[in-house]
This record gives C-alpha cells, sequence and structure tokens, in this order.
C-alpha cells in the first residue's frame, strides 16, 4: 500500500513538494531545497529550527493549511518554545511530523544563510618533489622492419632518456595510448606518478601538469589548485560541505550514516559532489580542464576521512572509537567518482587516532613541531578541538568534544560566520555599551542608523564571553552580576541575560542577546580546550608554553586576546600566540607539491603519541577547575594588566 504523500510549501521561498507522511519538516526542508537551518542535524540540541505554520486557505497553492497537521514530538518544542510562541504556532522543525498539506513560514533567524568561507592559501617555502612529473619525447615511427608495440616503444625511449625502468601504465591511458602517438606524429608527453606509473599520454609537449590539494572540513571544503612545475596557487575554490544539511558535527554525520538507509550512500555523494565543484570552479578559474588535474591530496578529521572513502564511520561513534586504517592511501581518484585526469592517483593522509584525523597531521607537517626546540602549542579550533603539544623530542596530541558553542550552536542568537553575523564587539567598561561589527559591514553599529545584526557568530562568542567578563557583567564562574545596574541586563523568567544588540540594530526584529545558558556553553567548550592542553602538559611535566600556534581559518579571525581572557590556553606571551591559516589546507599542499613529505607524514603520525583525555584519571577536576574565567588557580601574569583584581 502507497504511503500518502502532503503537500507542504515553504515560505518566503515558495519551495513546495509532495512529502512522505510522518517525514520531519526539517528532512522535508532538505529534499525541496528550502535550507532551514538546522546546526545539530535534527537532534533537537541547537534550537535553530524555529518555524511557524500557517493556517487557513491559500488560493494560490490551493492548499488548507492547519496546524494540526503538523504533530510535534519528544520534548524539543517545549525546551525551545515559549506558551506562546507555541500558541502562536511556531513548531521546531526538526522534532515536527509532517501529517497533511502544510504552509509553513522560515523566519530570517531559521534561514540557513550563505557562510563566509575564509580558507585562502598561506605564503609557505615548499621544496619541489612533486609525485607525478611530466616527460615529453619523440618515439621512432613503428615500420614493417620495427612494428615494436607503442607501449614498449614509449617505455624504452623513458627509461633511455630519463633513466625510469620497470614502468607500468594505466588502462585508461592505454586505451588511448595508440591514438594519442600517431595524433602527436609520434611525440608525446607522458604524465608518470611516482616513477613507476604512466597515468596520462597526450599528443605533443605539454608543460607541467596541475594537482589540488583539498581540505575536507566538517563545515567547509576548501580546494587549492596548484602548478606542479612552480608551486605556485593558480586557483582556490571553497563551498560549505554540502552534509551540513545532514548535521552540522561530526557525531550528527555519524548517527546519520548509521541509522539512515542509505544515509552513507547520501553523505558520501554528496561530499563527492562537492569536491568535484570545487575542482570544476578550480579549474574554470585558472584557465585549464579538469583532465590537466593530474594528482590530488586531501585531508579531513577521520568521520570526513571515513565518509570521503565511503568507509562506515560506525566504529568511530563506539569505545575504543578505532578507525578502519591508520595509514596514508594512494588510490585512483575515478574509484571514487573523482572527475580529475581519468589515471590520476588520490593520496589522503593519515590519521593519528579515532578523533585526530589527517587534517591534523596536515597541519603537523606545515607546522613542524618535530623540528623545533621550543615548547609550541597547536589548536585547530572547531567543533571537535584537535590539540598538539610538544617539540623535537617528545610529541602528544588529543582531541576534545568542545561542542559546537564556537561555531555558533547552542548559543541562543548564535549563527554561521555569514553576512549580518556579529563577528566583533567591545564593551566600555563603565556604561556598558556595545559596539559592534557585522560580517559584510566595516563599520560600527554606532556608525550605522541600522546595521542588521542576524545574530552572533564564533568570533563574536568569544568577544562577547571576555568582554562581558571585562566589564563586570559576569563574574569567574561566568554568573551574572546581580548588583549590575544596566538596561542592557535583563533578568527573565529563563535567567539574566545581556542585550548585546537592540532589535532596531538587527534584521531579525528582536533584541540579539547572551545569556546564562550561552555563557555555560562557552565554558564547556574552553574548558575542554584548556583541559587537554593541562594534562599534556602534566604528561609531558612541563609548566609553561613557548608558543601557541592557532590553526584552522576560524584561528585567523578570534581576537588572540579574547580567546587568552576566556582562558582558551594556558599563560603565554602575547607576541607568541600567532595565527598561521589553514594550516591543515596547507599541509595537504605540501604533501602535493613535495612526495618526501608524504612519507614524513605516515612517519610523524605514528611517532606522536595520543592522549584520550575520557580516560585520564584527572580529567573531571582538570576540567572543573578550566570551567573558571580565565582558570581557578592557574596564573595569567601575561594579562595582569587586563584581568579584573580578585575581590
Amino acid at each position: 500500500m502507497k504511503t500518502p504523500g502532503h503537500t507542504v510549501i515553504f515560505q518566503p521561498s515558495g519551495a513546495r513538494g509532495e512529502i512522505k507522511d510522518g517525514t520531519t519538516i526539517l528532512e522535508a526542508s532538505r529534499r525541496v531545497g528550502a535550507d532551514i537551518e538546522g546546526l545539530c542535524g535534527g537532534k533537537g540540541t541547537c534550537g535553530k529550527c524555529r518555524v511557524k505554520i500557517e493556517e487557513g486557505f491559500f488560493p494560490k497553492y490551493r492548499v488548507n493549511s492547519s496546524v494540526e497537521a503538523a504533530e510535534t514530538f519528544g520534548r524539543t518544542n517545549a525546551k525551545f518554545l515559549s506558551r506562546t510562541q507555541r500558541k502562536n504556532n511556531y513548531r521546531m522543525a526538526c522534532h515536527t511530523r509532517v501529517r497533511g498539506d502544510i504552509v509553513v513560514f522560515v523566519p530570517e533567524e531559521s534561514r540557513q544563510a550563505q557562510q563566509v568561507i575564509r580558507k585562502e592559501a598561506t605564503r609557505r617555502r615548499i621544496r619541489l618533489n612533486p609525485a607525478v612529473k611530466r616527460y615529453t619525447v619523440a618515439l621512432a615511427a613503428a615500420t614493417l622492419q620495427d612494428s615494436l608495440g607503442d607501449l614498449e616503444r614509449l617505455q624504452a625511449e623513458l627509461g633511455r632518456r630519463f633513466k625510469l625502468k620497470d614502468l607500468t601504465i594505466d588502462y585508461a591511458a592505454l586505451l588511448d595510448l595508440q591514438g594519442t602517438v600517431r595524433q602527436g606524429e609520434w611525440k608525446v608527453t607522458a604524465s608518470v606518478w611516482k616513477g613507476k606509473e604512466i597515468i596520462d599520454v597526450a599528443p605533443g609537449e605539454l608543460p607541467g601538469g596541475y594537482g589540488l590539494a583539498v581540505d575536507i572540513g566538517t563545515t567547509t571544503v576548501a580546494g587549492y589548485l596548484c602548478d606542479l612545475t612552480t608551486g605556485e596557487v593558480v586557483a582556490t575554490h571553497a563551498i560549505m560541505n554540502p552534509q551540513v544539511a545532514y548535521g552540522e558535527d561530526v557525531m550528527s554525520r555519524i548517527t546519520y550514516a548509521v541509522r539512515e538507509k542509505d544515509g552513507l550512500k547520501r553523505l558520501h555523494g554528496a561530499i563527492i559532489k562537492g569536491i568535484n565543484e570545487v575542482a570544476g570552479r578550480a579549474a574554470a578559474k585558472a584557465g585549464i580542464r579538469r583532465a590537466d588535474i593530474i594528482d590530488m591530496t586531501a585531508v579531513g578529521n577521520t568521520c570526513m576521512h571515513h565518509i570521503f572513502l565511503n568507509i562506515d564511520p560506525n566504529y568511530l561513534g563506539r569505545t575504543p572509537f578505532p578507525p578502519a586504517l591508520h595509514h596514508s592511501l594512494d588510490i585512483k581518484a575515478r574509484d571514487l567518482g573523482l572527475r580529475i585526469a581519468p589515471g590520476a592517483y588520490l593520496h589522503v593522509l593519515p590519521i593519528e587516532a579515532g578523533f585526530v584525523g589527517a587534517d591534523n597531521v596536515g597541519v603537523l607537517i606545515a607546522e613542524e613541531p618535530y623540528k623545533q626546540d621550543e615548547m609550541a602549542l597547536i589548536i585547530d579550533i572547531g567543533t571537535n578541538g584537535e590539540l598538539i603539544l610538544g617539540n623535537r623530542q617528545k610529541l602528544l596530541s588529543t582531541s576534545c568534544a568542545t561542542g559546537p558553542a564556537f561555531e555558533g550552536a547552542e548559543i541562543r542568537h548564535g549563527m554561521r560566520a555569514a553576512p549580518g553575523a556579529i563577528e566583533k564587539l567591545w564593551i566600555e567598561p563603565g556604561s556598558r555599551e556595545v559596539r559592534f561589527k557585522v560580517i559584510g559591514n566595516d563599520r560600527w553599529n554606532t556608525e550605522v542608523k541600522n546595521i542588521g545584526a542576524r545574530g552572533i557568530c564564533g568570533s563574536g562568542i568569544f568577544d562577547a564571553a571576555a568582554q562581558m567578563f571585562l566589564a563586570g557583567i559576569i563574574d569567574r564562574s561566568g554568573r551574572f552580576n546581580p548588583r549590575l545596574k544596566s538596561d542592557r541586563l535583563r533578568r527573565t523568567d529563563d535567567g539574566p541575560e545581556f542585550v548585546i544588540a537592540r532589535a532596531g540594530e538587527t534584521s531579525v526584529g528582536h533584541d540579539i542577546v547572551v545569556c546564562q545558558k550561552d555563557i555555560r556553553a562557552i565554558q564547556l567548550a574552553k574548558g575542554a580546550m584548556y583541559s587537554g592542553a593541562k594534562i599534556m602538559m602534566n604528561r609531558l611535566g612541563i609548566e609553561k608554553i613557548d608558543r601557541v600556534i592557532l590553526a584552522g581559518a576560524f584561528g585567523s579571525y578570534i581576537d588572540k586576546e579574547s580567546a587568552a581572557v576566556i582562558g582558551l590556553f594556558p599563560d603565554c606571551d602575547p607576541a607568541n600566540v600567532i595565527a598561521v591559516g589553514n594550516a591543515a589546507g596547507d599541509g595537504a599542499r605540501i604533501a602535493l607539491l613535495n612526495v618526501a613529505k608524504r612519507k614524513e607524514a605516515d612517519v610523524m603520525a605514528r611517532r606522536v603519541e595520543y592522549v584520550e583525555l575520557t580516560i585520564a584519571p584527572e580529567f573531571s577536576q582538570t576540567f572543573t577547575r578550566a570551567m573558571i574565567f580565565p582558570h581557578q588557580e592557574d596564573k595569567f601574569p601575561h594579562l595582569k594588566h587586563l584581568l579584573p583584581k580578585e575581590r
């Protein structure tokens, strides 16, 4: 018996479709392209997918919409919606099922904005030694007296001129070989992978080819198209990871892959399609063909790594979180459906541990702490924070579940780094007045009548916590100051909240605030990061860090002083706290341009000692102390001039 379907229309986009009975409104929005925000992937923990069910007959669509056609389940609606909102037909899209024809209005703050992606390549000196090199040779034409096979003729000439021995050939290249040789009038250019395999043959003489380095992040995917003969980055392109529609964090993706029918297939297909888009757009920018991309490298956290390779991520979500493999991989790009040169290989960097993936190995070979004497702490801030600590003597790594607070989830008015997001703010200590900037506008809110704020993104969240602490709005424990008098500080039934942007400064029609739950989410996230660093310091028997390196695009846009004030990392001279941009992407690029670094990555990934925080006996106590701003006990001599005096 066929399951009945219902017409669902989303406003104001107008997206519509026939949806199977019992489908959640969030899933329906994905299927018709309505783009409702859902940072937690439908788990009911972020509170971002608030929608309104319209009632009445809509002649334009010939639909009679009723709130009775929207069935709620679980406790999410009661958790995130007030009684008044529920009475006015507001529902959480993730925990409301479609039971009839409905028209759904998506408020401004629930619409998925186009994220601003900041993944520029940084300038690094890289010794050129690519895995794929091109060789042009002129072959003797076949005759009745010399009818040697075209492949053997090519192999012999490459051996004679370039000392390349025992070469094999890719099957796709072999199929076209005879036509290619004659098209080039017996002069051809062979692309040879690692001196072992002919992966492509082109007629005539060609310049060096191109390679693509890809950083597969949980939220974004960035590609760096490089000239393999000069090392120059000729084009870059970045997109939102299309898997975001299925969940914001890695655990959401794992859950989707395991529980949903064809879940892994959808996630894998989405990332392959996304990377093909990146490759195509980058090639177009550089004025080349996809087929000119003759080599590729990729990094990503362990979950992204597995889904990209179509490996079941189920066991990554179960103790003891083992990956399917640790070592690097060389596989044909076409086997994954990647549309570059038919014979090209994909090199995927190795994994350190269950939740310290190939992206962290990319950071490792980019920053090379194993060649330094100073004690460096490398932090890659994200939904899953990854840390490396050490020097040439010893290296430790760990990962901590910071949660998505730094990326806007679990924050009442948090959002992605998209236009309208508050990305920088300052609170005047005396008056507690707030100055802020939003993405897409270089001016402060005090210089614009209505700056159109939509919410607060990660860098703004760092600033908000630090500035509220320094201005005495919250104390070291994160609690709001009950004695503070300010019209921005309000007491509500849900607890105190501080107004960052007034309704007249927003595009969402209401105040943007930071509440007590937001501060707690920030404390949990920063406490996890600090605890990871502290436990590794204890393992190494050290009391101070010489250098803090903030890796990742996010690390380049947070205010270093704000990060230090809230206690994201142990005390360090501000001059030695540096942001290095997308070091994971740089690592992928380095591995693309220097094949020796691939071997180095395999060696160093096994040399790093992974520290599992969940079984560290001191973790609970260390974490509790790290919840305090900036820390319960540790001293911060470099912040002494900033921190409020203890009462």
